[in-house]
């Protein structure tokens, strides 16, 4: 196992993924972000619902607002819906993949 560069939980189990970034060769930057699973059907991939809120500066007024992001799922640590993650950011996997999941709470 590997240190990342943030504090986070390492993970229980061990794994050969090459996109993993605690057992691979992954580096990690950038962002951290944390959300919700809302999916996990496609495999080794989850779809992370993140809310943040928004300031509307005419109204001096805020809003909520929300995004999905795709993130690669390590066998290692394998979230599930419902579980609450956090994600960061890293360099492309995919065509949608710029994040992989570092750390999972279960809910």
């Amino acid at each position: 196992m590997r240190d990342i560069g943030i504090d986070v939980a390492m993970p229980d189990g061990e794994c050969g993924d090459e996109d993993c970034p605690f057992h691979g060769r992954l580096p990690v930057r950038g962002q951290v972000i944390e959300g919700v699973v809302v999916s996990d059907k496609a495999p080794k991939t989850v779809v992370v619902l993140r809310s943040y809120l928004k300031k509307i500066r005419k109204y001096e007024r805020y809003e909520k607002r929300t995004s999905k992001i795709h993130a690669h799922n390590p066998p290692c640590i394998n979230a599930q819906v419902g579980d609450t993650v956090k994600i960061m950011e890293c360099r492309p996997l995919s065509k949608t993949k710029s994040f992989v999941v570092v750390e999972k709470h279960v809910a």
